[in-house]
């Protein structure tokens, strides 16, 4: 089917992502973006790989989450198109065994992109060089995130006589205001709250002498009645996410672009497996010989066709091949 130049889509906020610690993970040390960058691919790829490309890190790679969100192509052609950017050199799939510094391991895979074209001979050393490397351990397959454990609240009294030295010199800021020693002794405790809620000695004292009567005939039950009525809340507690662990990649193995197939029980070459080259290469030739179109969706596929097809009757024109070819309808056969 003949179709019409179209801008390559991009990916929209609604491209899921995936589990975290997995998705798109960039190569690193690519060429800045350039309109050649994928010039040596078909269109259709190439439409697939500036997708890709624009993709975030984290961001789900398979086909059928790029497929969900792709406005132009369906599973059938994006699944192609992976498998083409991996025999050009865009990307690979390797699967990571990583040893956590609380000595739990698991395994990872990752879908690597670059969008510099690289060779077979550079995926290798690059999967080489993944062993070893110390990673954070930002993920937990099946098992749920955890917080860290919040804050202890403060001491009720970080200084232990700051109270009682802020009650002692209030007569001092106002005279009217001569607390004895058995009041600082019994408001001690009150106004080590107020410390502990983030106030300062200078906020209890003017908290007790501001707006005083002319006459203060007992300083204590006034002082007690504004420390409890004035009481700033509560901070509140600071919770923080766990720091990422630290993680060491102890095995690295190459595996099949579209499905679970490793180095280990097969071999890779260009990113996939034989059988799935075998299916990939079946497609190219079905596409060339224009058995399979693997190509743009049609319009009358759309939510909203365009009027200018016509909207067919499937159970009239499929009742009008069988009188061609002389078969009965189901209905005369029911006779």
């Amino acid at each position: 089917m003949a179709c019409p130049h179209l801008s390559p889509a991009l990916p929209s906020p609604t491209h899921p992502m995936a589990k975290s610690g997995y998705g798109k993970r960039p190569a690193g040390d690519e060429d800045p973006h350039a309109d050649p960058d994928f010039a040596h691919l078909s269109p259709r790829d190439r439409e697939i790989a500036v997708f890709v490309d624009h993709l975030e890190e984290g961001h789900a790679m398979g086909y059928k989450a790029i497929a969900s969100v792709h406005p132009r192509y369906g599973q059938q052609a994006v699944r192609t198109s992976l498998k083409s950017l991996s025999e050009a050199g865009h990307s690979r799939q390797i699967r990571e065994h990583i040893t956590v510094e609380d000595n739990s391991m698991r395994w990872v895979t990752r879908t690597y992109w670059s969008r510099t074209r690289r060779s077979p001979e550079w995926w290798a050393e690059f999967a080489r060089e993944r062993k070893g490397r110390i990673v954070p351990d930002d993920y937990r397959p099946g098992l749920a995130r955890t917080d860290a454990p919040e804050e202890p609240a403060p001491e009720a009294e970080p200084q232990p006589r700051t109270a009682y030295r802020t009650l002692a010199d209030v007569r001092e800021a106002d005279p009217r205001m001569s607390l004895s020693e058995s009041d600082c002794q019994s408001l001690e405790s009150l106004v080590g709250e107020w410390l502990s809620r983030g106030s300062t000695p200078e906020d209890v004292t003017k908290a007790l002498t501001d707006g005083l009567p002319p006459a203060v005939t007992n300083p204590g039950g006034l002082a007690r009645r504004r420390l409890e009525d004035k009481m700033p809340p509560k901070k509140a507690k600071i919770r923080q996410k766990a720091a990422p662990r630290r993680a060491r990649v102890d095995r690295v193995v190459m595996c099949c672009i579209t499905c679970d197939a490793d180095e280990l029980t097969t071999k890779i070459e260009g990113g996939m497996c034989p059988d799935c080259r075998a299916e990939y290469e079946a497609d190219l030739a079905a596409e060339a010989a224009g058995e399979l179109d693997a190509g743009y969706v049609p319009d009358t596929f759309l939510a909203n066709p365009d009027p200018v097809y016509e909207v067919v009757d499937v159970a009239r024109r499929a009742a009008e091949v069988r009188a061609a070819g002389g078969l009965r309808s189901k209905a005369e056969r029911a006779l």
